[in-house]
């Protein structure tokens, strides 16, 4: 008996030593296979402000930019400025000199003139005319009184006659009133005509068009100027003015981000020659795409009183497209783009990685937007996403891209 009491004693002892190790050693285990567990580089879901913007580079040009031509021909006399020169709006850039025109002034003075005496004429020959019909009018008059006042007095042939004379005198003068007429509508065809060609001579001096700067000069004294009036002529202009003191920084806006301008919206501009930084505003766009660049050209006017900028320089601008307040976002490296559906790996309360797909907004150069799939302190892996496995057991470690850890390890 008592060596089966033994036995079974034995038995039991034997059975239960295996578990008891076992329960004295998983803790043991359990750290030691933690510290031979991979460290990934984590991060947590936190809330904050995502701006996308859109970095495009312009180039600047004038605001306004104008070749001078004249408006008539001739042979420059003088010219008054070269290339760099500081123009303003009237100033005289150059006079021509043009004899066929100042003959031709003078032939128009000349044909004034002559109206003028022609209306005198023909005034004096009214006058004349009226002063004959009053004469031949007051004898028809008397002979018509002296005819009622003793019948068969005077002859009925002499009183026709003196009738036919009072309406002729009348003819007279309505003819001298047309004579008039005419002698002034001739005046007014040359006061025309001489207005016309004193125009014309008045453009013998060449004169800026807008305040700006000479950046071109194509004629020198004494060279002949064809009138850029007609378009099948090649005429040369005599300068070319750019007006400098407000530029356009132009810039082609990709199809996809053409929804998000709008006009107002500030722009932050560098200009790459100088360095300086400026602030502007989009003031217009061309309100269509280029169908060859897929763009859209978009303007911004940047001040330039002390002219430090030129056109032609290259500036970028920044142009803010969206902007998203207090909403959750992770590291943009912390996305994986899976086929058709972004997802992030994050590290669970067992340290052990879980996938999560993703429903992505907005994003800038550091952060990315998350709509949906995360919520406020998830863990996420921001570094070797490839390297790993669903449910796979990882040290974290907070990366120091920013995304500090505000909560401590787990």
């Amino acid at each position: 008996m008592r060596s089966r009491n033994s036995l079974i004693l034995a038995t039991f002892l034997c059975l239960a030593a295996p578990a008891w190790l076992t329960g004295c050693n998983h803790p043991a285990e359990t750290e030691a296979s933690t510290e031979q567990a991979p460290a990934v580089q984590v991060a947590r879901v936190t809330r904050g402000n995502v701006t996308r913007t859109l970095h495009v580079v312009g180039m600047l040009q004038a605001f306004q930019e104008v070749e001078v031509h004249a408006k008539v021909s001739g042979y420059i006399r003088r010219i008054n400025v070269d290339i760099g020169d500081r123009v303003h709006v009237g100033e005289v850039l150059a006079t021509l000199e043009i004899p066929e025109l100042d003959a031709e002034l003078k032939g128009s003075d000349a044909e004034v003139r002559h109206s003028k005496d022609e209306i005198t004429r023909a005034q004096d020959q009214v006058d004349f005319a009226q002063s004959q019909r009053a004469a031949v009018h007051s004898a028809y008059t008397r002979l018509q009184q002296a005819a009622k006042a003793q019948p068969g007095m005077i002859a009925e042939q002499e009183l026709d006659d003196a009738q036919a004379k009072d309406l002729s005198a009348q003819a007279q003068i309505e003819v001298a009133k047309a004579a008039l007429s005419a002698a002034n509508q001739e005046s007014d065809v040359s006061a025309a005509s001489r207005m016309r060609v004193g125009a014309m001579a008045n453009y013998a001096s060449i004169t800026a068009p807008l305040s700006g700067i000479v950046t071109w000069r194509y004629a020198d004294t004494g060279s002949l100027i064809q009138a850029g009036t007609t378009s099948n002529t090649q005429a040369l202009p005599v300068v070319k003015i750019a007006q400098s003191d407000i530029l356009r920084l132009r810039m082609p806006v990709p199809e996809s981000d053409v929804p998000f301008i709008h006009i107002g919206g500030e722009v932050q501009l560098r200009i790459q020659a100088t360095g300086q930084t400026l602030t502007g505003k989009i003031v217009r766009s061309t309100g269509a795409l280029d169908t060859t660049t897929r763009t859209m050209l978009t303007e911004v006017d940047v001040p330039n009183s002390d002219l430090s900028l030129r056109p032609g320089m290259y500036g970028e601008g920044t142009i803010e497209l969206q902007r998203r307040q207090n909403v959750p976002t992770v590291p943009e490296q912390a996305v994986v783009q899976g086929n058709g559906q972004p997802y992030v790996l994050i590290v669970d309360g067992n340290r052990r990685i879980q996938k999560r797909e993703v429903a992505l907004g907005i994003q800038d150069s550091v952060s990315q937007e998350i709509v949906s799939g995360l919520s406020d302190g998830d863990q996420v892996v921001v570094a070797g996403q490839s390297n790993l496995q669903n449910g796979e057991l990882v040290r974290p470690t907070f990366s120091s891209s920013g995304y500090s850890d505000k909560g401590g390890e787990n």
